[in-house]
């Protein structure tokens, strides 16, 4: 008889061999993968083994002892994580069924390739699965969807292509879902939208295309959505706002567009947000404002266009902040210092105007510091110099003033300063030369004057850039600048520097770059490589430099030119002439104050008490000198006549060549030509800006009154323009640049000015072009001072075919006449010659089919056809023109506006540009 104790023993016996059969079968699973691994990958496993002992208890029939390897009570593997121990090999020999209870299967971190085999899901227990970071190619498999326990599914950073299949919608329990950094594509399934668990949706950098599913609205505990560095395009579904948990959304780098939903930060937890590098439009989500927990906001490059006074708020943990390369307008809140975490802020490439606000220092923990690309007025606020963590700042490209405040130097831990294309002034303080960590040091294009400070010679990491360049900068360079053993591009052109380059350059060996062209400098140039492979550009237009170099004069045995040896024994004679023209001087300068008093002339005191000065301009610009340089303006050194005087070419006796306009005498002596004479050197001697001709200085006498000032070598526009030859090298690109140097310009005379300088006389007979095909503004002869309070009335001026209508039945002076030219200017750069004909053609009212005439078809035809980017800007000029073309005065925009247009950087859709026809310009249509 079977007793009850053989009945226990037998139920025991049978527990046990279930124990040791599934125990075996996933012992033989494991290590059967371990046999199939690649490489020394075995040896990475070395506890997973079975024992020697031959008794039966005492036999390992489970592998829970295993490293890596977690079991239940019953012995059986519930978790099996071997990430990152660098195995290779597939799961093809991986026997899934022998995991029965298995919930979490970790493979992360190692060298895994081929597939994921279908058989994955005889994992019917598992909830975590996690593949990432191997080299897994093929498909996601349809049978995914089986898998209805898991909760992770992770199966990042590897080369999976193909699309997500909808079976994964089967997941409902799934709160993260990881498919990142694989080659996936086709569109995200709406299906996703099933699992209303999700909590984490990463996609990022994949090559997924087509829109966002409205169904993503609906996962409401979605607190990150990942979908960065695809190909998605369309807007985002105004359902996303519904997400009132969601604390990460980075949409950056797609093709998105249209409008941001308004309600995106509803639920006040979003705490980054990223939609940069797409083509959104129009505001700014209102909600952002109060949404107080941002900590990361990145919108830069859109086309987002909103009063950035008042879209933001305060926000006490924002530490990242980039706005660049949009359309955002209005002046910067002072609130912006409240945000004292804030690291980085980029607001740089739009159109914010005013000043900068000085309570920026109450940001103590900024970083760096970008707004470039804007029209930022006023000073440099010397609170911004308390920012003592800056380690980079960008005012570059801007509108501010003033000098440069000589606090710069508390700023110890810079490493990059770009200030140039503003209007700075007065010196370069010496107290730069503290910021010892700058690699980086570009303060080009301004007015800075006097000389270059020996402290930047301090500056021993400088390796970058030291950009000094398009100033008025005088004096001889410093030696000590020779101490820049790393620095690699190095420009001084286009300032009055004089005297030698300095011998200590020979042992700057890092220089891959250098320029010190226009400028005044003598003597043999340094012998060290980096200067004896230039060409010609890097040293043209200075006094007498020599050297070994394709252009430039070789050095006598004393490292002067040759040239300049043979007119040493001139010095005598040149002093002689010197005392002659400082005697000429006095008495010429009592005759301009007589003149000045009788006439009330409005040239500013500061002139009137410093004409010696004006008039001894590098101690060689005297009436004998010019004289003889014009050989007494013989016509062959006329290099054109206007109506109100000739311009002569002179080389000095110093070798510099200037512009010497001569003005017609009048027939009392004082008339309309002596009128011309004072308001032109009136107007000269108050402007400072880089695209208006540089003024040297004028005479006044009764045989000769003439102007001198800088000779630019390629003449003026017009005549580049009808020269075939020479109107090809005037590219697109080339004329974009003039259009806007000298809308530039004319917003500075109008809007910068006190008071507005109108030129009355704009025409492309009156840009003159530099040897970079770079204009200035010319002939001030006619220019007038806008007073406040007077009528402005004057006699009509101008040249024909430039002069605006209203001018015909009123002869009041505002700033909308020079818009007016301004316009047929920059027609006449677009079509190559004087759009007379077509402005009459399409005001005609007998000739409507011409106002049916394309755009694209009225281009210069003897340049190529333009680049996309120069399609964009030269459709902007033309839009801009016919503006500045309207009848009515008021209706022409200001100068300033046309300036901040052309300085856009959008993209434009190339049918507009290929389709629009004039007539649609002309009417505003577009």
């Amino acid at each position: 008889m079977f007793s009850l104790y053989s009945y226990y023993l037998l139920l025991l016996v049978l527990a046990l061999n279930t124990s040791q059969y599934f125990g075996n079968m996933e012992t033989e699973a494991l290590l059967k993968w371990k046999a199939s691994l690649l490489n020394d990958s075995p040896s990475l496993l070395p506890t997973w083994t079975t024992s020697n002992s031959s008794s039966y208890f005492n036999k390992t029939t489970t592998p829970c002892t295993w490293s890596g390897i977690s079991c239940n009570n019953a012995g059986n593997v519930v978790k099996l994580n071997v990430s990152t121990l660098g195995l290779q090999g597939t799961l093809l020999n991986f026997k899934f069924s022998s995991f029965l209870y298995l919930t979490t299967l970790d493979l992360s971190s190692n060298a895994l390739f081929g597939t994921i085999p279908t058989h994955i899901t005889n994992l019917s227990q598992i909830t975590s699965l996690i593949f990432s970071n191997n080299t897994l190619s093929g498909e996601i498999p349809r049978e995914i969807g089986l898998l209805t326990n898991l909760v992770s599914l992770v199966i990042s950073q590897n080369l999976l292509y193909g699309p997500i299949p909808s079976t994964v919608g089967n997941l409902t329990k799934l709160h993260g879902l990881g498919l990142w950094d694989n080659q996936l594509n086709g569109s995200i399934p709406p299906e996703i939208g099933n699992l209303k668990s999700l909590s984490a949706l990463s996609l990022w950098r994949n090559n997924f295309s087509g829109t966002i599913p409205v169904s993503l609205g609906y996962l409401r505990d979605l607190t990150t959505l990942d979908l960065f560095e695809n190909l998605l395009s369309g807007s985002i579904p105004p359902h996303i706002g519904n997400l009132t948990n969601l604390k990460r959304l980075l949409l950056f780098d797609n093709t998105f567009s249209g409008n941001l939903p308004q309600n995106l930060c509803r639920g006040g937890s979003l705490e980054n947000f990223a939609v940069a590098f797409n083509n959104f439009t129009g505001p700014i989500p209102k909600s952002l404002k109060n949404c107080s927990n941002l900590v990361r906001v990145r919108l830069e490059r859109n086309q987002l266009a909103d009063n950035i006074s008042e879209a933001f708020g305060v926000y006490p943990s924002l530490d990242y902040m980039d706005l660049s390369h949009n359309n955002l307008y209005g002046e910067l809140s002072r609130i912006w210092g409240k945000c004292h975490s804030l690291t980085y802020l980029s607001l740089s490439n739009n159109k914010i105007s005013g000043s900068i606000p000085p309570e920026f220092r109450e940001s103590t923990q900024l970083r760096k510091l970008d707004l470039s690309d804007n029209h930022m007025v006023g000073e440099i606020p010397k609170e911004l110099m308390k920012l003592n963590f800056l380690i980079y700042l960008n005012l570059s490209h801007n509108e501010l003033s003033g000098q440069l405040p000589r606090e710069i130097g508390s700023l110890s831990e810079l490493d990059r300063l770009d200030i140039s294309s503003n209007y700075l002034s007065g010196p370069i303080p010496g107290e730069v030369g503290k910021c010892s960590k700058l690699l980086y040091l570009g303060l080009s294009c301004n007015i800075f004057n006097g000389s270059i400070p020996t402290q930047i010679g301090d500056l021993i990491s400088l390796s970058i850039l030291l950009d000094l360049s398009h100033n008025e900068l005088t004096g001889g360079i410093p030696s000590k600048i020779g101490s820049l053993r790393k620095l690699e591009n190095l420009n001084l052109s286009h300032n009055m520097l004089s005297g030698n380059i300095p011998s200590s350059f020979e042992e700057m060996e890092s220089l891959l770059s250098i320029d010190v062209s226009y400028n005044q400098l003598e003597g043999r140039i340094p012998t060290n490589k980096a200067f004896q492979n230039l060409s010609f550009d890097a040293f043209k237009n200075n006094k007498d430099l020599c050297g070994n170099v394709s252009g430039l004069q070789a050095c006598d045995s004393s490292g002067t030119s040759k040239s300049n040896a043979m007119d040493k024994h001139k010095v005598v004679i040149t002093i002689i002439l010197s005392l002659l023209g400082v005697l000429f001087l006095i008495l010429a300068s009592a005759g301009v104050f007589f003149i000045f008093y009788r006439k009330k002339i409005d040239v500013k005191e500061e002139i009137q008490k410093d004409l010696f000065c004006v008039w001894n301009y590098d101690g060689n610009i005297v009436y004998e000198d010019i004289i003889e340089a014009t050989e007494n303006f013989s016509p062959g050194h006329c290099i054109g006549t206007g109506g109100y005087g000739s311009v002569y070419k002179a080389e000095l006796s110093t070798g510099q060549v200037v512009a010497v306009k001569k003005l017609h005498p009048s027939e009392n002596g004082v008339g309309l030509g002596s009128k011309a004479f004072l308001d032109e050197i009136s107007a000269l001697s108050e402007v400072r800006h880089r695209n208006i001709v540089r003024f040297y200085g004028f005479c006044l006498h009764a045989r000769h009154s003439f102007i001198i000032s800088e000779y630019l070598e390629r003449g003026n526009l017009s005549k580049v323009l009808s020269d075939i030859e020479e109107a090809v090298k005037l590219d697109w690109v080339r004329r974009i640049n003039i259009i806007k140097g000298l809308a530039n310009a004319f917003s500075y005379l109008h809007h910068d000015c006190s008071p507005p300088i109108v030129h009355r006389d704009i025409s492309s007979s009156n840009i003159l072009l530099d040897l970079e095909y770079e204009a200035r503004v010319s002939d001030f002869g006619t220019a007038r001072l806008l007073k406040p309070d007077s009528s402005n009335w004057t006699e009509l001026a101008g040249t024909y075919g430039y002069i605006a209508p209203e001018l015909a039945y009123t002869m009041r002076v505002t700033e909308k006449c020079d818009m007016y030219s301004f316009g047929v200017l920059m027609l006449e750069v677009l079509i190559g010659i004087h759009p007379g004909e077509l402005l009459s053609s399409l005001t005609s009212s007998s000739s409507p089919t011409s106002q049916n005439v394309l755009l694209k078809d009225i281009l210069d035809g003897c340049l190529s056809p333009p680049t996309l980017h120069a399609s964009y800007e030269l459709f902007i000029m033309a839009k801009l023109a016919f503006s500045c073309l309207d009848a009515n005065p008021e209706s022409r925009p200001t100068m300033k506006h046309v300036s901040r247009e052309l300085s856009k950087a959008e993209a434009l859709d190339l049918e507009l540009f290929h389709t629009t026809t004039l007539g649609q310009l002309m009417h505003r249509e577009i």
